[in-house]
């Protein structure tokens, strides 16, 4: 029983924290980055600058899909004939496109690895066994999976729009839990295509995570976990959520807050990549995701209706308070409170290998 256990466990880090995470390492090295260079290069008027950027969007099904190989230790025959299976699986798998690839260059890729330098026909047979698995997978699955996953995407953005306020909250803490577990909120918002009003949620839970603990934990860890967890990520106050759970409560609460403050209130939308929707200030993509979107709206967007706006002052305080100023004075307060009443004691929130100078 406890072997079955631990075997569980062992496969749902693999294919669930691993796998997902080097899948959203490699969109942000091809979609996301390749929208932002784009829509410096429509925005300047450089045509080259937008070139540039539409390459690295096409290049993003094979991106993701070495990247989930090599998270697996892929060979490297294994690993380069994937950029073929998550082409395939990207383009078949439409707007769910993301979540496609990463099942099926999952099983492409242990698939190659079964026969790789396994005979000394490697150099062709295992190309050949990535590849047809893969491809084959995608021609009878990727639709399907792109069409439930997009499914379930717009319903949760039809859900925010009929209930923001309830929906604002419940997606924005989920995200922004997710953003703080060892799983990746981001390729999360990739394979369900959010954007609209359900993306700002997600951009709202995030920020609450990353700003906040930031914030929070600053007497404890100073300017370089200001900078580690605010531009980085919150993963890095996981182990102290484990020896203590009391300290996830000032960010959870401030995501419940500024969640339905962004849908309600400002009706802060995300129509950039959809990736962006669970990046949080993550080298600031998140928020550079709700301003290209509201200029220049990703595809994702326009399918689900989305179309370019002027954002007023109304808009941009909204957006600074939404994603910098509520997450840091909320997150603060709360903790304060919890350290009165003894809930979070002292280094409780202290990051290892941090100065306190």
């Amino acid at each position: 029983m406890a072997k079955a256990g631990g075997v569980l466990k062992k496969a749902a880090k693999r294919y669930f924290v691993d796998a997902m995470g080097a899948m959203a390492q490699g969109l942000f090295c091809s979609l996301l980055i390749g929208t932002i260079i784009k829509t410096v290069g429509d925005l300047s008027g450089v045509a080259f600058i937008t070139e540039i950027g539409g390459f690295a969007v096409k290049m993003a099904g094979p991106a993701m899909a070495v990247a989930i190989g090599y998270a697996l230790g892929a060979d490297p025959l294994v690993l380069f004939s994937l950029t073929a299976v998550g082409a395939s699986a990207n383009e078949l798998g439409g707007a769910g496109g993301p979540l496609a690839v990463l099942i099926i260059a999952i099983v492409a890729a242990e698939l190659g690895r079964l026969v790789s330098k396994k005979t000394k026909i490697d150099i062709l047979l295992t190309p050949l066994v990535t590849i047809a698995s893969g491809v084959g997978l995608a021609a009878l699955i990727a639709k399907p999976i792109g069409t439930a996953a997009s499914w379930i995407g717009n319903a949760i953005m039809w859900a925010t729009d009929l209930q923001p306020f309830f929906m604002g909250i419940v997606v924005s803490v989920l995200v922004g839990v997710a953003l703080t577990l060892p799983i990746s909120s981001a390729a999360i918002c990739a394979a369900l295509g959010l954007t609209g009003l359900a993306g700002g949620a997600a951009v709202a839970g995030c920020c609450a995570q990353m700003v906040g603990f930031a914030v929070m934990s600053f007497r404890e860890n100073k300017w370089g976990g200001l900078i580690s967890q605010g531009v980085g990520t919150s993963m890095l106050q996981m182990g102290n959520i484990v020896k203590n759970p009391r300290i996830w409560l000032p960010p959870i609460l401030t995501s419940a807050i500024t969640g339905p403050l962004a849908t309600c209130v400002f009706r802060m939308t995300m129509n950039g990549t959809p990736v962006s929707a669970g990046m949080g200030t993550c080298g600031f993509v998140g928020q550079i995701g709700v301003i290209t979107g509201w200029y220049n709206p990703s595809e994702a967007a326009v399918a689900a209706g989305a179309a370019p706006v002027a954002p007023g002052v109304f808009e941009w305080v909204g957006f600074a308070l939404i994603c910098f100023i509520l997450p840091a004075v909320l997150t603060w307060a709360f903790g304060l409170v919890l350290r009165k009443i003894g809930w979070i004691k002292k280094d409780d929130l202290k990051l290892s290998g941090l100065s306190r100078a």
